[in-house]
C-alpha cells in the first residue's frame, strides 16, 4: 500500500506565495510521474503541473511562469512553489503519484489541501 500526504495549503491574499508539499510512503519500488491537480467548487478536477523521474515537467497555461514543481527521488516528495497567486487559484490541490509497487504501476492521491486566495 502507497500513502500521498499533501502540506503547505493555507489563506493568503492575491499577489501572495504558498509552498505545498507531498510525500509518499510505503510499498514504494520507484515512481514515474508526480502531479498536482486541483479542484474549485463546482467544476472538474484539473491537471495543475506533473514532473517526471528525469525532472521534465509541465504546466497548465494558467499557472506558467507563476507555480513551478520539483521533486526530490530519493526521498519520494514532491513540491508545488506557487507564487502571484490569485483568487482563481482557489480549490483544493491534491498530490498524485505513478507508482510501481507488486509488479504494477498504480495511481495514488493525497487527501487534498485546501487552497483559498482572498482578493
Amino acid at each position: 500500500q502507497v500513502q500521498l500526504v499533501e502540506s503547505g495549503g493555507g489563506l493568503v491574499q492575491a499577489g501572495g506565495s504558498l509552498r505545498l508539499s507531498c510525500a509518499a510512503s510505503g510499498s514504494i519500488v520507484t515512481i514515474s510521474k508526480m502531479a498536482w491537480y486541483r479542484q474549485a467548487p463546482g467544476n472538474q478536477r484539473e491537471l495543475v503541473a506533473l514532473i517526471i523521474s528525469s525532472g521534465s515537467t509541465n504546466y497548465a497555461d494558467s499557472v506558467k511562469g507563476r507555480f513551478t514543481i520539483s521533486r526530490d527521488n530519493a526521498k519520494n516528495t514532491v513540491a508545488l512553489q506557487m507564487n502571484n497567486l490569485n483568487p482563481e487559484d482557489t480549490g483544493v490541490y491534491y498530490c498524485s503519484a505513478r507508482v510501481y509497487t507488486s509488479g504494477a504501476y498504480s495511481t495514488y492521491w493525497g487527501q487534498g489541501t485546501q487552497v483559498t486566495v482572498s482578493s
